[in-house]
């Protein structure tokens, strides 16, 4: 396969805290799309086409797909044909995979064990960034971590990191690793996007103040932040239909959330970008947010995503506007 020759001439590259890791500020995920609802050529279309627009994260899980671990599998076989150096490769384990007490949560019995099963579905030797899926309220945070560092040392793992930690919860971790002499954590993976801005001030300072970098998931709110919910009826292509409940459905198109959206809208075609296109040029605006990964199941998706690049800047008239219709709240 042969890949564009200027895929890394207009993709945007920030460094991953205080690490020597770049990340582009586009990644691409499979949470509920490669392995779920999009068949395998369709995973590969996107796969190569994201390469060629400078893409070079592909973030993943242990649980991902249907059935769980099915994304690993599909996107193992395409990444076989892709330069392997040139490629960032992500996996988590801590949510349910198989049945019995060693089956979920973050051990160093179940770590060790779903990392080594999703580099034989992914077919690598190692991943780039491993991480620790949620916190567990049983099990020691020093075990926690000290799985992660021997998961490195043995070279199955290039970094590690956490996700869905609160904030207290990172600081208790980067305290331990370096009481214990432990692998540093890299990064964090959060929710965060116009409609959820906890991490503002409960995450942010301290990734900042211990050097990781934040790369931020479902940065247009699961397909919310987007024009395709402006109408009254959810199109038949949309994941929302292929994927959701009545209920989130419902939620999605609902009079409340649908009048901030038009408002955002209307602010985004002023800049002159889609509101999908604005929604991640938002996030991008802090400096602790290293990169956001997204979904697709089409390459127009990851086309104009990867497009919000070319307006990044946002005027003091413009962030205020926005604050009133989405603002940061402590409730």
């Amino acid at each position: 396969m042969t890949f564009a020759q200027n895929r890394y001439d207009s993709m945007l590259y920030r460094r991953c805290g205080r690490s020597g890791l770049m990340l582009p500020a586009i990644s691409l995920g499979a949470h509920e799309t490669f392995g779920g609802y999009r068949d395998a050529e369709a995973t590969r279309s996107c796969l190569y086409r994201a390469f060629d627009l400078g893409i070079t994260h592909f973030d993943l899980a242990n649980n991902y797909g249907r059935p769980p671990g099915t994304a690993e599998s599909i996107i193992g076989q395409i990444l076989k044909d892709m330069p392997r150096d040139e490629i960032i490769v992500s996996t988590k384990a801590g949510y349910r995979m198989w049945p019995g007490p060693y089956g979920e949560w973050l051990s160093k019995k179940n770590l060790v064990a779903s990392l080594d099963q999703s580099l034989q579905r992914l077919q690598l030797e190692y991943v780039d960034i491993f991480y620790a899926h949620r916190p567990d309220p049983e099990t020691p945070l020093e075990e926690t971590m000290a799985a992660l560092d021997l998961i490195v040392r043995q070279g199955k793992a290039l970094y590690i990191g956490v996700s869905n930690f609160p904030g207290a919860h990172v600081e208790q971790a980067v305290q331990i690793t370096r009481q214990m002499g432990l692998t540093p954590i890299t990064i964090h993976q959060p929710r965060y996007h116009m409609f959820e801005r906890r991490c503002e001030y409960e995450l942010f300072d301290h990734t900042e103040r211990n050097g990781i970098g934040v790369i931020a998931f479902s940065p247009l709110a699961k397909g919310q932040l987007t024009d395709k919910y402006l109408g009254t009826e959810l199109p038949e292509d949309s994941r929302a239909s292929a994927l959701w409940h009545k209920e989130r459905i419902e939620d999605v198109v609902s009079s409340e959330k649908l009048a901030k959206v038009r408002r955002l809208n209307a602010i985004a075609r002023e800049r002159g970008q889609s509101l999908a296109q604005m929604a991640l040029a938002w996030c991008l605006r802090l400096p602790a947010i290293t990169s956001l990964v997204l979904g697709a199941s089409k390459i127009e998706q990851i086309e104009e995503n990867v497009a919000a690049l070319q307006n990044l800047e946002f005027s003091a008239d413009e962030l205020k506007a926005i604050d009133e219709i989405v603002p940061q709240t402590t409730l």
